[in-house]
């Protein structure tokens, strides 16, 4: 239900007064035609009608906008709508006796026989005002998970494509062609396995471009070919610790390694300030964390859409969110374990 706010709101709330008070004043006239003969009765049952039209359509306004809070349209409709209709008549017949008995007490007006019709009529409308209203809420509820699962589907696509194309960077490129023309000289063979390795690496990319879910023994072998690459290009200076050998669940691809990339790009990696990655599980959720050392000034490509992107991709395939802690000597990310199911 709509909230009273400033003029407009206020100048809502006089013409929905007005419009009740002129309709309890014709069904009154309608529904009790002994009451026309008396001045006192007539007027009595016109402030009797506003009275349920005001209570009823409000209140029950009210229990429905709360109920909407418990009870979910969309994961529990019927559960929804049999408690709707419940806490709407239990609430309409107490309001129309206590609204009897207050008359009684006040005004010493007794409701006869020929009030009847007015009450089950009031009962009437009520139910079919409440009727609609729960049948709004459903569908603007509807709409609103369409829309977001369309806008959510959207940034999923967006996000694999930001995925695939930062993969692909050309510093990537460069910097492994780099290694590789100084490693060509000084070891055939560890060459060789440089050029495997990185081909295994945009290999990998191009596969899982119209994925959503890879397992997780996938995702830690393209990690593998990516840090060999990476631990020839620094050596002793960038460490790894993967404790994740057995483990099983999906994961969304390229997830794990955007974490490792952001490790190496945004910290310094040196012999003096050698860089420490962790992988492991905590809590069914795969953590990969770093010691903090923030570079002054990147002096690689970044694309600025790591943690975002990850963040849009679990948004859309499960109600899981990522974890993300900084203290002051390290970088924490968690990821969820999803599993097919979700």
């Amino acid at each position: 239900m709509p909230k009273i706010t400033g003029w407009q709101g206020l100048k809502g709330e006089v013409k929905f007064l007005v419009s009740v008070t002129l309709i309890s004043v014709f069904q009154a006239w309608f529904m009790c035609t002994p009451c026309r003969e008396d001045l006192r009765a007539y007027s009595l049952i016109s402030l009797f009608c506003l009275c349920m039209w005001v209570f009823l359509w409000r209140g029950n306004g009210l229990i429905t906008d709360y109920t909407n809070t418990k009870i979910s349209w969309l994961e529990e409709p019927i559960k929804r709508f049999i408690v709707g209709m419940i806490t709407t008549v239990l609430y309409t017949a107490g309001v129309i006796l206590l609204t009897m008995y207050a008359f009684k007490w006040i005004f010493n007006f007794h409701f006869g026989h020929n009030l009847q019709p007015t009450i089950i009529i009031s009962v009437v409308i009520t139910l079919l005002i409440s009727f609609f209203l729960h049948a709004r809420e459903f569908f603007l509820n509807w709409r609103k998970l369409e829309l977001n699962s369309t806008k959510l589907r959207n940034e999923n696509l967006t996000a694999k494509y930001e995925s695939l194309k930062s993969q692909l960077d050309p510093h990537f490129l460069f910097n492994s062609l780099n290694v590789l023309t100084n490693l060509v000289y000084a070891d055939a063979d560890k060459s060789a396995r440089f050029i495997k390795q990185l081909s295994e690496v945009y290999r990998y990319v191009l596969e899982v471009r119209n994925k959503e879910l890879v397992l997780l023994a996938e995702e830690l072998k393209f990690v593998e070919s990516y840090l060999f690459l990476q631990q020839i290009r620094f050596g002793d200076k960038l460490k790894v610790e993967n404790n994740l050998v057995g483990v099983d669940g999906l994961i969304p691809p390229l997830a794990l390694q955007i974490l490792v990339e952001n490790a190496i790009k945004h910290n310094v990696i040196s012999e003096d300030d050698p860089l420490t990655i962790k992988i492991f599980m905590q809590d069914n959720y795969i953590v990969v964390e770093n010691n903090l050392q923030k570079k002054a000034l990147l002096t690689e490509g970044s694309t600025g859409i790591g943690l975002d992107n990850i963040t849009k991709r679990y948004e859309f395939l499960s109600d899981q969110k990522i974890v993300i802690e900084q203290t002051p000597a390290s970088f924490i990310v968690k990821l969820p374990l999803l599993s097919n199911n979700e």
